[in-house]
């Protein structure tokens, strides 16, 4: 019960066969934020390696490619592929929501275990206690409104996830049975969002850090007996679709509306939306001097020239460069 793992899931949006398979099932412009490799995977392992060295097995998950970077015979890092852990079913997929669904079926993943995207990095020394205390996932429990922007957007996943969250738990009921850890210090001002919507009788929806989240992998499986048709239905698509998925975080939601969560600062860390040169800055200095444990760099560039962005990537990679010059065990 002690192990704690880290998974990853990595895609390379310009191999040539990825990009021909998933216009079979779409004909979305494939290289875009969602996509871009910003080439700093190398220093997400050069952070796991200096601040966590404690983790068991890092789950590096791919279509198939990898990084050329990449010591695949590292002994704490697990390659694996849609098809080592994905019912045949729900194959080829090109959606995130599939793939994080099935994160429970992975060979020997640890019941605890720690979820990151690949444009989140740790920053500083972190320990297991700052992901799980008495074996319990460490998390926010914050209620937050969906505003949604419009209908296809992520706000109406946000919609889907709560509305199954107030399907099966009484909010009064939960916040109640668990009252310090809805109303606690590490929430800061965000208290008062808790206070605000207490006279609502369902839960408004939840505080999304985008940032790690620390998983059970029995939630998984919970959620998957209680909710099957929903979380299959997902997994038939092959590409995300906004209007009926749901996603990883309705785990996370569905941990904290169980009271099965101990609370976490907001503090911990911070995202960054980097959409122009000003913003690359700002990541830059941050990831250099912030005492904050992990950074969210978000790829939100859009309508630039290829040098503008090149030069937004170059900034951050500096500053990436500077705090992690040594090269890892986990590079060839």
């Amino acid at each position: 019960m002690n192990k704690i793992d880290f998974v990853i899931p990595w895609v390379d949006g310009y191999d040539e066969v990825w990009q021909k398979d998933r216009l079979k099932y779409s004909d979305k412009i494939f290289i875009d934020n969602d996509y871009r490799d910003w080439g700093l995977l190398k220093y997400w392992f050069r952070a796991i390696e200096k601040n966590a060295p404690w983790v068991n097995k890092i789950y590096f998950i791919t279509y198939g490619h990898l990084p050329d970077f990449l010591n695949i015979d590292h002994p704490k890092l697990v390659i694996v592929k849609h098809e080592d852990y994905i019912p045949k079913e729900y194959l080829p997929t090109f959606s995130s929501h599939v793939i994080e669904l099935n994160l429970h079926r992975i060979n020997d993943l640890s019941e605890k275990f720690v979820y990151f995207n690949d444009d989140f990095f740790l920053l500083n020394e972190v320990k297991p206690a700052d992901f799980f205390v008495n074996d319990l996932p460490r998390e926010c429990a914050i209620q937050n409104p969906v505003a949604p922007a419009r209908y296809d957007a992520i706000s109406s996943l946000l919609i889907n996830n709560t509305s199954i969250i107030n399907q099966h738990f009484k909010k009064h009921q939960v916040i109640k049975s668990n009252l310090f850890s809805w109303f606690n210090y590490r929430y800061g001002l965000l208290n008062l969002l808790n206070l605000i919507f207490i006279p609502w009788g369902r839960f408004v929806g939840f505080y999304e850090h985008h940032l790690h989240t620390s998983f059970l992998k029995s939630t998984f499986e919970e959620i998957w007996n209680k909710e099957t048709e929903l979380l299959h239905n997902t997994s038939l698509n092959r590409v995300r679709n906004f209007k009926t998925d749901v996603n990883q975080w309705l785990v996370k939601d569905w941990q904290v509306a169980s009271n099965r969560f101990f609370p976490r600062s907001v503090n911990f860390g911070r995202r960054f939306l980097v959409e122009n040169e000003y913003d690359a800055q700002k990541v830059h200095q941050f990831v250099k001097t912030s005492k904050k444990k992990i950074v969210c760099v978000n790829d939100h560039v859009k309508d630039v020239t290829e040098e503008e962005f090149d030069k937004i990537i170059a900034i951050i990679k500096e500053g990436f460069k500077a705090k992690y010059a040594e090269k890892s065990s986990f590079e060839k």
